[in-house]
C-alpha cells in the first residue's frame, strides 16, 4: 500500500491506495482539494455511465466509499471515522459537498432509511427526499427493498426497488415499471475478478440524478453492513 499522512480538519490522517489502482500518490493527494484525482490505470469503458465503487475511504482511520467515473476520476466520497453500518452517513462530491445525509431509523425490529438532500436533516421541517423501506420475506436469502420519493409529493410516491442476496453485494436497481435502472457486480481488470469490496456499477437510464443512485447504492451497503 502507498501511504501519506495529510492534515484533514485539524487533524493528521493518513490515506491509502489498493494495488489496482497502480497509480503514484500524487495523483492521490488531489483528492484533498485538487481538481480532481485521475487514475490513469481505470480507463473508460465503451459504456459512459459505468462507475466503480471501492467500499473503501482514501482516510485509513475511516470507514465509507470512493466512486470513479469512467475516467478514473473520484467523484463521490463517504469518509466515516465511526464503525461500518453507522446510523448516519453523509454522501459528498470530490470537494466534499454534501450532497446527500443518510440517516437510520428503527421503529420495532425494523429498519429503514432517510435520505435528505444537502443536509435538509438539520431542519424538522424539511421532509426527507426518499425512504427505504425492506420487504420482509421470512426464510429467504432475497434481499428486497423499496423506495419511495417524499419531494414535493403531498404522499411518498413508489420510486424505485433494490433486488439482491443476503450477503452478496451484487444487486440491482428497478423502476417503479419493472424497468432496470441500474446492475451492480465485482469488478474485472484484464480478466481477473477483484475483491468483494470493488463493485461495477452500470447506469441503465442515464437520465437519472447520478447523486440519487449513489446515495441508493449507499443504503443497499449499509443494509448489507459493506460500510
Amino acid at each position: 500500500m502507498i501511504k501519506e499522512g495529510h492534515k484533514v480538519s485539524g487533524r493528521e490522517d493518513r490515506i491509502f491506495c489498493p494495488k489496482w489502482l497502480k497509480v503514484s500518490f500524487s495523483s492521490i493527494s488531489l483528492f484533498f482539494g485538487g481538481e480532481s484525482a485521475c487514475f490513469p490505470c481505470m480507463t473508460a469503458d465503451s459504456n459512459p455511465e459505468t462507475f466503480t465503487v471501492w467500499m473503501k475511504s482514501l482516510i485509513m482511520q475511516g470507514n465509507g466509499l470512493t466512486v470513479f467515473n469512467g475516467n478514473g476520476q473520484i467523484v463521490y466520497r463517504i469518509d466515516n471515522y465511526d464503525e461500518k453500518s453507522s446510523r448516519e452517513v453523509f454522501l459528498m462530491d470530490l470537494r466534499g459537498k454534501l450532497l446527500f445525509t443518510l440517516r437510520r431509523k428503527r421503529i420495532w425490529f425494523l429498519c429503514d432509511w432517510e435520505g435528505y438532500k444537502d443536509g435538509g436533516v438539520n431542519t424538522e421541517e424539511i421532509k426527507p427526499f426518499f425512504r427505504v423501506k425492506r420487504v420482509l420475506r421470512f426464510i429467504s436469502k432475497k434481499l428486497r427493498c423499496d423506495v419511495k420519493l417524499c419531494e414535493g409529493e403531498s404522499r411518498p410516491s413508489f420510486g424505485y426497488r433494490f433486488e439482491g442476496i443476503w450477503g452478496r453485494t451484487a444487486f440491482r436497481i428497478l423502476d417503479s415499471h419493472g424497468g432496470l435502472v441500474a446492475e451492480a457486480k465485482r469488478k474485472q481488470s484484464l480478466g481477473v475478478q477483484l475483491g468483494e469490496d470493488v463493485m461495477s456499477l452500470v447506469l441503465i437510464q442515464t437520465n437519472l440524478d447520478h447523486s440519487l443512485l449513489m446515495a441508493l447504492v449507499t443504503v443497499y451497503l449499509l443494509i448489507q453492513h459493506r460500510i
